[in-house]
């Protein structure tokens, strides 16, 4: 877009192009960069100057966390794939009474403090929740444990793949899919052969995001599955031990999860940035 500046001189007609976005748009860009960057620029160069990171990294309580928050991330991540990817495709695809209070569900989430989500599912799953008692006849036990640190990660992570996956499956045309069926190819077949590939990159981008925030969950693991180490202590709740007692370990550890999480979001950017093709 450009702001034109007319000039009339006899006969003549010329143009002054000033380029709108470069003159509006440098100005918050830069705000923004160094608003974001400065604190990661501030935690690296203090990590650094503390030279705590060998030595944080050589610590049994960190590598149980750092073990901990990868094991649990990986298990809530293949529990929000196989449950989020049918129900965000459901989603982009009926019309049904109660739609909104089923988006409203997934989204919820993402706009509660984490701490409210887990005091909740305390309410819910602890021994004098709405479902403790009958767990606990069962004997099944779910919080402060390691699987109370999956399903936290699960509740706060879920919604941002939901989100996305179903954007992304709302954005393909129905019609690829009918041609697919018409073709002879099952429902089942045309979904992995035509609809997730051309959805691809937002149910990647959804599952980057996911991940990430399943890695850095906090609140809700705090409240739920407590702060154990070696049983539910992840990298964020490391942290805030370490803060009360080393700095320059805190520092070290939130670098740590910094790196990971800049990996994670990384390589599935990435790969969603790929173009993918439909092979009928």
């Amino acid at each position: 877009m450009t702001i034109g500046l007319f000039q009339r001189d006899g006969k003549s007609l010329s143009v002054v192009r000033r380029p709108l976005i470069g003159v509006v748009g440098r100005l918050p860009a830069f705000v923004y960069v160094v608003f974001i960057g400065l604190p990661f620029l501030a935690l690296l160069i203090q990590a650094i100057m503390s030279g705590g990171v060998l030595d944080a990294l050589r610590s049994p309580l960190v590598l149980q966390a750092l073990r901990l928050s990868f094991l649990t991330s990986l298990i809530s991540i293949t529990l929000v794939l196989l449950v989020g990817t049918p129900f965000a495709y459901f989603l982009a695809r009926r019309r049904l009474a109660g739609r909104g209070v089923l988006e409203l569900l997934v989204e919820l989430p993402l706009v509660l403090p984490p701490v409210v989500a887990g005091l909740g599912m305390l309410m819910a799953f602890g021994r004098k929740g709405l479902l403790g008692g009958w767990l606990e006849g069962m004997g099944i036990t779910l919080p402060f444990t390691t699987f109370a640190v999956v399903l936290a990660q699960v509740f706060v992570a879920a919604p941002f793949y939901i989100r996305s996956a179903r954007l992304g499956f709302h954005s393909v045309d129905q019609e690829f899919e009918d041609i697919s069926l018409t073709m002879g190819k099952s429902p089942l077949e045309t979904f992995w052969r035509v609809t997730l590939p051309l959805a691809l990159p937002s149910v990647v981008g959804g599952l980057a995001l996911a991940w990430a925030r399943a890695i850095s969950e906090f609140g809700a693991t705090l409240m739920f599955a407590g702060n154990f180490p070696g049983r539910t202590q992840t990298l964020p709740l490391a942290i805030m031990n370490a803060l009360e007692v080393d700095l320059g370990a805190a520092l070290a550890l939130a670098m740590i999860l910094v790196i990971i999480a800049i990996a994670v979001l990384g390589t599935l950017g990435y790969l969603a940035r790929n173009r993918w093709r439909i092979r009928l």
